[in-house]
């Protein structure tokens, strides 16, 4: 075999640098009072954004049907629209930086 397919492969790769959000259905926040406020800690507390991540994403999959004030770092379109078309509004958070540990060499 050749000493090229012998060697480990290293180098630089995208997935070390991606941001990871714990994604949370737009169904699931139903569960909530009619004109609360939803945010981080409150989603932790319910049990619904579980997991390590960088951030909570509230994906569009489902109907709300409460006006609801939603705080969280990201939001799909479809779920923004959602939202805001039941008279809630949305609340981005900034994503915390990262830092990376640098490669022992």
């Amino acid at each position: 075999m050749p000493l090229i397919r012998r060697l480990p492969k290293r180098g630089f790769n995208n997935a070390r640098h991606a941001t990871v959000y714990i994604p949370v259905n737009l169904d699931s926040l139903n569960r909530f009072d009619n004109g609360s406020r939803v945010d981080w800690e409150v989603l932790r507390k319910a049990g619904l954004a579980n997991g390590a991540g960088a951030g909570v994403k509230i994906l569009g999959s489902g109907e709300l049907t409460k006006k609801l004030t939603v705080s969280a770092h990201a939001f799909s379109a479809s779920a923004k629209t959602k939202i805001e078309g039941k008279g809630g509004a949305c609340e981005v958070i900034s994503v915390p930086a990262q830092t990376f540990p640098r490669p022992k060499a």
